[in-house]
């Protein structure tokens, strides 16, 4: 029998939340350009609707570079400062031997 959760445990939850979480964000901008163009498409030249699916679809686009910039300056000051910012490790908050 397995012995009770630990860092360890605490800290793979974490991780599968962040990344689960990261792919649902790309799924969702991915629906959200393909709603847009399809709104576009079916608008019929109406002004409001053209308009709303223009919206929609810069939003989406926004989403996508707001998610790349993120990921680079996450990157660039790992890069310049030596810091892992992109692993997540709990670790290294403990270091007196919690962790195996």
């Amino acid at each position: 029998m397995d012995g009770p959760a630990g860092i360890k445990q605490i800290q793979e939850l974490i991780l599968r939340v962040i990344n689960l979480s990261v792919g649902l964000v790309f799924f969702v901008l991915v629906i959200v350009l393909a709603i847009g163009g399809i709104k576009f498409l079916t608008s019929g030249g109406e002004q409001k609707a053209v308009q709303s699916a223009k919206s929609m679809i810069t939003w989406g686009i926004l989403g996508v570079v707001f998610m790349g910039l993120a990921w680079l300056i996450l990157s660039l000051v790992e890069a310049f400062t030596g810091v892992k910012v992109t692993q997540f490790n709990l670790c290294v908050l403990f270091p007196g031997g919690v962790c195996p």
